[in-house]
């Protein structure tokens, strides 16, 4: 997650200036830079509609042999195109993937918003189960940093298989702290994207990976949050990775975890 927390954005925050602060959050663009076919995958253009009448772009990479879904909640830049590389290892290592933009990204309608991640995830939870009972599987969810928040939501009020975090964070209370310590800031945003109230509530088996050179999001935020998570649960940290290497750095056995745990995950 991009650390572009200003110092306007501290002194709006405490006028509630939701809507400024959702800016500071999401860093969308419109075009994508790549096509699927141009990492050699044939992805299905799926289209959605949130309950709030916003139409959702995503793609559907199905991998032969497999029948449950990963659903893929990716990080607050860029959009979809953005994965491509990634979504191209996880399917050389037979894991069938739902990726989808939120609003504001890409092809999606609409503006970002906090409240619109929740409603989108949403959606797209909704076409991935329907998916995967079509295959006869089930849905896991994966969520990147931001993408973390709307991987945690699905997971306390939906019914997943198992959940995948990487590189996530608590609140965005804790992360203004971090990047912009001043008197009261943390207490305040506290309660925004805040995956910690939320994790109590999570139901289903979780695989969690964050990288110790993390300069973004910190590792001791993810070390935080999975203390929260129930059992069964399995930590893994990834030596040396950044924020936004960590699956180049973990190399083949990070694919490896990742289809086993996809695929079996009542032992994360």
């Amino acid at each position: 997650m991009k650390s572009a927390l200003g110092l306007l954005l501290i002194g709006l925050s405490l006028f509630g200036c939701d809507g400024f602060i959702d800016r500071q959050v999401f860093f969308p663009e419109r075009a994508h830079y790549a096509a699927p076919a141009d990492f050699g995958l044939t992805a299905q253009d799926v289209w959605l509609t949130t309950s709030d009448g916003v139409r959702l772009h995503g793609w559907h990479l199905p991998a032969a042999g497999s029948a449950n879904l990963m659903l893929f909640c990716h990080g607050n830049a860029g959009n979809i195109s953005h994965r491509l590389d990634n979504l191209a290892r996880l399917h050389r290592a037979g894991v069938a993937v739902f990726i989808f933009d939120y609003r504001g990204y890409g092809s999606s309608e609409g503006k970002p918003s906090e409240a619109g991640l929740y409603l989108d995830a949403d959606a797209a939870w909704d076409w991935a189960q329907d998916q995967a009972r079509r295959q006869g599987g089930r849905v896991m969810v994966f969520g990147r940093s931001l993408g973390g928040v709307a991987a945690v939501y699905l997971a306390a009020s939906r019914q997943p298989a198992g959940m995948i975090l990487e590189s996530t964070f608590t609140n965005l209370g804790d992360m203004a702290k971090v990047h912009f310590p001043l008197p009261g800031l943390q207490s305040w945003l506290g309660g925004r994207f805040n995956s910690l109230g939320r994790a109590p509530r999570v139901g289903c088996p979780v695989l969690m990976l964050h990288g110790d050179a993390d300069d973004i999001v910190p590792f001791r935020l993810g070390q935080e949050l999975y203390e929260a998570l129930p059992q069964p649960k399995r930590f893994i940290t990834l030596d040396g990775a950044g924020h936004n290497d960590t699956y180049l750095v973990g190399g083949s056995e990070y694919f490896t975890r990742l289809a086993k745990f996809v695929n079996n995950p009542i032992e994360p």
